[in-house]
């Protein structure tokens, strides 16, 4: 009895180690997360806190957390058995914002100016429902076949697409939703960010405001070795600069995510450790440094507010967008982009017409064979925050087929052969969600 008493102290003994060395640590990353998640799902989507408990938040680890919501002061908590609580602030405009201690929520804050587009049109150029057309060269059949079976079948959880839709020729052909999602539901983007964040250097671009082969303006590089990375480098995730991109234990990106005050510094602050334009790194600190160089550009921090939504989002009619904020206010460009699908497709749209939006030109049509052309290293995997087909990762899909893509397998693909753009959202990615299958089957039912 004794030596079995040992044995299971000594077991008990490891076990705490353990805990105490490799999993307390994550609780303030479990926390954060599941409270960030709860506020801007219930706050921006109006979802119940049952609902993102059993979707946005039924992830390894995270699904230990607790949750709270307080609507009256428009904030969620989350703990993990009882520790670690962190807290989520929702503030009109600017979305949900994981805080710390230190933060002051009675400091007045700035929001974006939003602008409505009114007119008579119909979707995608407008508010009205979209005209029914018919193309006699579609295979409806084929398509809406292809198109329910990216979705469960009643009572199963393979493939948790929250909603697809095909626009060819301006038109759409085929828009479903699962049950609780429909046309006005918010869906967050992830990484789909990126590719807007990326966008306004093209429009700032075509009004002659930014040269993109130009240094990157980070004072802290002006001394060393990484003073030779442009704009360019950055845009393509091929700076040289050291950064981890691991969202299962802590790393650069976690710390910086559900830690960090300010998420445009974090990269600023990591070192070379491959040539600027010869080592490609995909780095959401990147991204979220880019914002903060976009922040540069603007006199007031107002301005830079603005921009995003009077040069692209109210532009094009995505009143729906909205990118949260860090606590400093500055755009989170690698990650909190949300919007309705239809949305997330207009921005598909005007990439497939290259900055051509109903007559004005919004960047210049260079800008999107730029975005679409491989990095050097990437192995034709990705352009300029953009990822690619070049490579042949969707073997059945058109190779000039490119797309901004999102965790757990957000992605809007633009296919400029076929004039055609797809949106899926969901909660399961490649492999486990079959994108091959959904993109191709959607082209073969076009008969070209």
């Amino acid at each position: 009895m004794k030596k079995f008493l040992k044995i299971f102290a000594l077991l008990l003994l490891v076990i705490v180690v353990y805990a105490r060395i490799e999993i307390y640590p994550q609780l303030d990353l479990i926390s954060g997360f599941s409270s960030k998640s709860v506020a801007s799902g219930h706050f921006l989507d109006n979802r119940s806190l049952e609902t993102i408990q059993q979707g946005d938040n039924d992830i390894d680890k995270v699904d230990w957390a607790t949750n709270e919501i307080d609507d009256k002061n428009r904030f969620a908590t989350a703990t993990v058995y009882g520790l670690k609580e962190r807290k989520a602030i929702y503030r009109e405009g600017l979305g949900a914002t994981l805080i710390n201690d230190d933060f002051d929520v009675t400091k007045p804050y700035l929001v974006p100016k939003r602008t409505q587009l009114k007119n008579n049109l119909p979707f995608p150029y407008g508010n009205n429902e979209p005209n029914d057309t018919i193309f006699s060269n579609v295979d409806y059949k084929k398509l809406n076949s292809v198109v329910e079976n990216a979705f469960d079948a009643k009572g199963k959880k393979d493939k948790r697409t929250r909603s697809v839709i095909v626009i060819y020729k301006n038109k759409i052909i085929a828009e479903k939703y699962a049950d609780g999602f429909d046309k006005n539901s918010r869906i967050l983007g992830w990484s789909m960010t990126k590719s807007l964040t990326g966008t306004f250097f093209g429009i700032l671009q075509k009004q002659g405001k930014i040269d993109i082969m130009k240094p990157a303006p980070i004072a802290e590089w002006k001394n060393d070795e990484r003073s030779k990375i442009t704009l360019n480098d950055l845009l393509h995730m091929n700076s040289g600069l050291e950064w981890e991109e691991d969202y299962s234990k802590i790393s650069d990106v976690t710390k910086m995510l559900f830690i960090a005050e300010d998420m445009t510094v974090p990269q600023i602050d990591k070192p070379l450790v491959g040539k600027p334009n010869n080592t490609w790194n995909y780095s959401s600190g990147t991204t979220n440094l880019l914002s903060g160089i976009l922040r540069k550009q603007f006199k007031t921090h107002q301005e830079y507010l603005d921009f995003w939504y009077s040069s692209l989002f109210d532009k094009i009619g995505m009143h729906s967008a909205l990118v949260e904020v860090d606590m400093k206010g500055n755009f989170v460009g690698s990650s909190y982009g949300w919007a309705t699908t239809r949305d997330w497709a207009k921005f598909g749209l005007l990439y497939l017409h290259k900055g051509n939006w109903n007559g004005e030109q919004l960047f210049d049509e260079s800008w999107a064979k730029y975005v679409s052309t491989p990095t050097n290293t990437s192995q034709g995997q990705y352009g300029a925050q953009f990822w690619l087909n070049a490579g042949g990762r969707f073997p059945n899909a058109p190779k000039d087929m490119y797309y901004a893509s999102g965790y757990q397998g957000q992605m809007v693909a633009i296919f400029p052969s076929h004039d055609l753009v797809i949106v899926r959202m969901g909660l399961k990615e490649d492999p486990e969600f079959d994108f091959n299958g959904l993109l191709s089957g959607v082209v073969s039912s076009l008969k070209q």
